[in-house]
């Protein structure tokens, strides 16, 4: 992992208030009102009197902040990472896998490619190393979902399994897995990666055929929480009631992992389609570079209509202005 973003230095910020002014109706005072770079993070600052660049936002960039390693993470997967070119995680990574190792429900909401992916592959792989039977089942909004995170985590699993000289097995189960599969995932998977209508219509009501999953279910991931609203959030909502009860059936209590992009409720999301209560980490350690956003108005052309030029106009206009100062 990278210690910081680079920073671009030389004119970029001249580059930058050059290409603004030029946008705004009054090239002469937009330039004058941009934030320095050693402004705060959420500076709001008005441009223009017209309205066409309404606010420009800067957000510094920041250099990763790391943790050490929850106590109870293994130590074959502390190497398997290293091998990866991990040496500790993220702060919001150590805090995420701790909250689930100890057994506390936790929502992480974090941007983009700040490794959401180790807050519940860390604790799901830790945990079947140390208890060979336990047993985890991912939820993933789409199918592409669930193969796009298959690969990463069944390679990370190749290795700790090596290192521990037994199998973890990690597949798909969705309406593609052909049906002489099934079985032997049924008897076979330590990690079940899936969706919620193939949980609902597959699994939930064939649940003796899963009685060893239901039995040994010690961690549910709901990725891209944000996902989960309106009619497609309620029905969420009630599939899991059904999977909570037929988990107490079997005797299992499992911790519930989600991951969301940024929303302003992640929480409560987390908590009204789960019925549990939920730690939430919120804050971040992986780098980001500088970013400067730009709340741009497309101008007037027929004031007596109200018509503004086409977003699609005005979004080529932009881009141009930008692509001309590098």
């Amino acid at each position: 992992m990278s210690g910081t973003l680079t920073r671009v230095s030389g004119n970029k910020d001249q580059a930058l208030q050059d290409a603004i002014g030029h946008l705004a109706p009054d090239a002469r005072t937009a330039p004058s009102t941009l934030p320095s770079p050693a402004a705060a993070a959420g500076v709001h600052v008005q441009v223009g009197g017209d309205t066409v660049v309404t606010a420009v936002r800067h957000i510094p960039a920041q250099s990763a902040r790391y943790a050490p390693w929850p106590a109870d993470v293994d130590p074959l997967l502390r190497e398997a990472l290293r091998a990866r070119g991990i040496e500790e995680p993220y702060s919001h990574q150590a805090d995420a896998i701790g909250h689930a190792l100890a057994g506390r429900h936790v929502v992480v909401v974090t941007p983009t490619a700040s490794g959401k992916t180790l807050c519940y592959n860390g604790a799901v792989l830790s945990t079947v190393l140390r208890e060979p039977g336990a047993r985890a089942l991912y939820l993933f909004p789409t199918k592409a979902l669930a193969q796009d995170q298959l690969a990463e985590l069944r390679g990370l699993a190749q290795i700790v399994g090596a290192a521990a000289e037994r199998e973890i097995g990690v597949f798909t189960y969705d309406g593609d897995t052909p049906a002489d599969a099934r079985r032997a995932i049924r008897a076979r998977a330590s990690v079940v990666l899936s969706n919620p209508d193939m949980l609902h219509a597959g699994v939930l009501p064939h649940h003796p055929r899963w009685a060893r999953l239901f039995e040994n279910l010690r961690f549910i991931v709901i990725d891209e929480l944000h996902a989960y609203r309106g009619v497609f959030g309620s029905h969420l909502a009630n599939v899991l009631r059904r999977l909570q009860r037929i988990c107490r059936h079997y005797g299992s209590n499992p911790t519930f992992i989600c991951t969301s992009a940024t929303i302003a409720n992640p929480k409560a999301l987390a908590e009204q389609l789960t019925e549990q209560s939920f730690e939430l980490v919120a804050d971040s350690g992986a780098p980001r570079g500088e970013k400067f956003f730009v709340l741009l108005n497309p101008p007037v052309v027929n004031r007596e209509l109200g018509i503004r030029r086409s977003y699609l106009s005005e979004a080529r206009r932009v881009a141009l202005e930008f692509l001309r100062r590098n």
